[in-house]
């Protein structure tokens, strides 16, 4: 049982030591994952459009 403990202990020491980011930095962090995960899908779609068209000239 004195283990267990120790280790909540020291698991709560150490989230106090954690550097949370502000509310501002996580706004603009969730606006950057949004953006990037956006382009990507674009990217992504604009390829497979490509290929598509690609493929169907070849095998026509």
């Amino acid at each position: 049982m004195e283990k267990i403990i120790a280790y909540f202990k020291s698991a709560w020491a150490e989230i106090k030591k954690v550097s949370w980011p502000t509310k501002k930095e996580t706004y603009n962090y969730t606006l950057l994952v949004i953006g990037i995960s956006l382009g990507t899908a674009i990217f992504l779609g604009a390829l497979d459009a490509l290929f598509t068209v690609g493929l169907t000239a070849l095998i026509k």
